[in-house]
């Protein structure tokens, strides 16, 4: 694995095998710090739904990963009732989505990759909707050239399916994927790509720990390290 830890000189880190064709860039814990909207709308949507109370250690994993996982694997929902949490939580999602930060350096990043003319698509497991309010209202829209995400009537969000997604429309913008990359700060992510033939750069300020991501082709710390990894300036 390429790592940024011990990096080269100046602590510059130390390039990847090849240069990257496309970029696809991970939503939550990547570029957006949402994890205190998340929280309070599954708080919101487990007293609405007369769920036992989780504390914040125990939903911090339902961050990241597809809502029908979390909610199977972490609240015992199945079928139409697992069907309803997810509804439910993305009501009140909604409400205070548009109030998480940007990580420092992360505009600048995706902006900087835009100016230099790499194809983005954005990959997150999070419904399609609500990430393009999200780029749009950080003012980021018109960097992407795809926003892959769940889409209406899909409660899975599956990484390895939105990855493809935007795999596909990727190649019918004419985007060159003879060389692409995800990056993410998640186990799934790192999964996920794999599924798809991608390799995966971890974002060690995200939500995972550098054990998570060690199937990581690369791990950065900051998004200026990801810049530098990737030829921009942030």
């Amino acid at each position: 694995m390429y790592t940024t830890a011990g990096a080269g000189a100046e602590g510059r880190p130390l390039p990847l095998p090849y240069v990257p064709t496309a970029v696809l860039l991970d939503l939550d814990g990547t570029l957006v710090d949402s994890a205190p909207a998340i929280l309070m709308a599954l708080r919101a949507a487990f007293s609405e739904l007369g769920l036992p109370a989780q504390a914040p250690a125990e939903l911090m994993r339902f961050v990241g990963p597809p809502l029908v996982d979390g909610f199977h694997l972490y609240a015992g929902l199945t079928g139409a009732a697992n069907a309803e949490a997810v509804a439910t939580y993305r009501r009140h999602y909604r409400e205070t989505m548009l109030d998480s930060p940007l990580y420092d350096g992360a505009a600048e990043l995706v902006r900087g990759l835009h100016a230099a003319g790499m194809p983005l698509a954005l990959a997150t497991s999070k419904h399609e909707g609500y990430a393009r309010e999200i780029l749009a209202h950080k003012g980021l829209a018109d960097c992407f050239t795809v926003v892959s995400g769940a889409r209406a009537g899909d409660v899975s969000g599956r990484k390895a399916a939105v990855i493809h997604s935007a795999l596909q429309r990727l190649a019918a913008a004419g985007a060159d994927l003879d060389r692409p990359v995800h990056v993410g700060d998640l186990d799934h992510d790192v999964q996920g790509a794999r599924a798809e033939g991608v390799d995966c750069i971890g974002a060690l300020w995200g939500y995972g720990s550098a054990e998570e991501l060690r199937g990581a082709i690369a791990l950065v710390t900051t998004p200026a390290e990801l810049g530098a990894l990737l030829g921009v300036e942030v």
